[in-house]
């Protein structure tokens, strides 16, 4: 018998209020282990889609399950969530490791302190993006490059099973996405987390992708990025 999808969307429709429809009739199949990238113009419907996966919208029609189970539904799989544009206010002196205590937090609730175990996890995910040696720095002294290292330390403290980054590259330089590109493709082969990446430019993980998926209100593309016709590689392009 097969695994159960790690998302499943059944003709799903979404619209924010009083707008037009952001998605239309979408079916989507996300295997469990997939590295899936998520792309399209801006506008086209991208986010959305996350949001609807993590249970964040409601479809407006169709069904989504995660891991077979109704997308939201309490104490369902756990998942790691960067949301667009992740970072704090610039005078918060936090640090890493407090940062990523944070995402710990969120999974074992806010009261007591943080046991053996919570801190092993922390101190692992700080480990596993690399940032061992500033565990204990401001966030706001790190570049960008780093700061998105340690939110994904943050979502990986609650050991998710499904990993889910929206635009985790926006503003960071063309070397730290082909870092972050390198270090999710290790983190998918080492804890065989599922991982949906939604970015409207898609270069620095074409080569990592197991699949990529373009967003334009419908799916208008899915499969391997080396199959992706040419006039597609700029998702902006209006035809």
């Amino acid at each position: 018998m097969s695994a159960v999808p790690a998302v499943e969307l059944e003709d799903v429709s979404f619209a924010y209020r009083g707008g037009p429809p952001a998605l239309e009739g979408v079916s989507l199949s996300i295997e469990q282990g997939a590295f899936l990238g998520i792309a399209g113009p801006n506008g086209g419907g991208k986010t959305t889609l996350l949001r609807l996966a993590l249970g964040l919208e409601r479809p407006a029609a169709g069904e989504i399950r995660v891991f077979g189970r109704p997308a939201g539904a309490r104490g369902a799989t756990r998942i790691g969530y960067l949301a667009q544009r992740a970072q704090l206010a610039s005078g918060t002196p936090v640090t890493v490791r407090e940062l990523v205590e944070a995402g710990r937090l969120a999974v074992r609730g806010p009261f007591g302190p943080l046991r053996a175990n919570d801190r092993a996890a922390v101190a692992h995910a700080i480990e596993r993006v690399g940032l061992g040696d500033r565990a204990d720095a401001p966030l706001r002294t790190l570049s960008g490059g780093m700061q998105q290292r340690a939110f994904i330390a943050k979502a990986l403290a609650t050991e998710p099973a499904l990993l889910a980054l929206d635009e985790p590259t926006t503003g960071v330089d063309a070397e730290s996405q082909e870092s972050l590109a390198q270090l999710l493709a290790e983190l998918r082969s080492e804890l065989g987390v599922t991982i949906l990446y939604v970015s409207h430019e898609f270069g620095a993980v074409e080569h990592v992708v197991s699949r990529l998926v373009l967003v334009r209100r419908r799916i208008v593309f899915d499969g391997s990025p080396s199959e992706l016709p040419a006039m597609w590689h700029d998702p902006s392009h209006s035809h």
